[in-house]
């Protein structure tokens, strides 16, 4: 199975993350694409908003009608704590050893790689796919163990360029207008999240 994995808050989820995760199913030759939401961010502080049952449905419902080769990964919601995307792949590789993993991304999350906690394992794991962000230039940082390829071969460790997504959403920035504007639809929400947004009153 070649599995890629798109993980991120889902804060709420929006249409860049359904089209990154359409872009990567175009051009990786996925059997399957899991979203995994995490519990704790090390890379950002806790923005606070819905809990992660509400944000677990939101994104079920982001979900609802896109593409049967998708689905969630709750292991990191399960496991609580801060989401460590090496204890994730340690996770998934014991419990599903045949698979082959592809780490799912933006270019804005490509230039901290290196920092990613024990990233060295997690090129033993998965290899990466990165479409680029508007503002975020796609930098391949210099870190051993990883090789650009045109192609995803299935082996670990290699880095893909996806098409540029072409859309400048951010969750932050949905989260910032649905409170300053509570009576303004934003652009870029699926309209049944949106609709358990105003319905729930989030993020007000």
């Amino acid at each position: 199975m070649r599995i890629g994995l798109l993980g991120g808050a889902f804060n709420p989820p929006h249409d860049g993350h359904l089209k990154l995760a359409r872009l990567a199913l175009e051009h990786l030759s996925l059997d399957e694409l899991r979203f995994v939401p995490t519990a704790l961010s090390p890379h950002k502080s806790d923005p606070g908003g819905p809990s992660r049952e509400v944000r677990l449905r939101l994104l079920a419902e982001a979900l609802e009608g896109f593409d049967p080769r998708c689905r969630i990964e709750s292991l990191e919601l399960e496991r609580g704590g801060v989401s460590y995307t090496v204890d994730t792949l340690e996770a998934l590789a014991q419990r599903e050893p045949e698979s082959r993993w592809i780490l799912i991304m933006g270019s804005d999350q490509l230039s901290g790689l290196a920092q990613w906690r024990q990233v060295d394992r997690i090129l033993q794991l998965a290899s990466a796919a990165v479409a680029v962000r508007p503002g975020a230039p796609f930098l391949v940082p210099g870190l051993p163990g990883i090789r650009s390829v045109a192609t995803w071969s299935g082996r670990p460790g290699e880095l893909v360029a996806l098409p540029a997504t072409e859309l400048d959403l951010a969750s932050r920035d949905l989260r910032n207008r649905l409170h300053t504007a509570p009576h303004e639809d934003p652009n870029g929400l699926p309209p049944q999240v949106l609709g358990t947004i105003r319905s729930q009153n989030l993020y007000r």
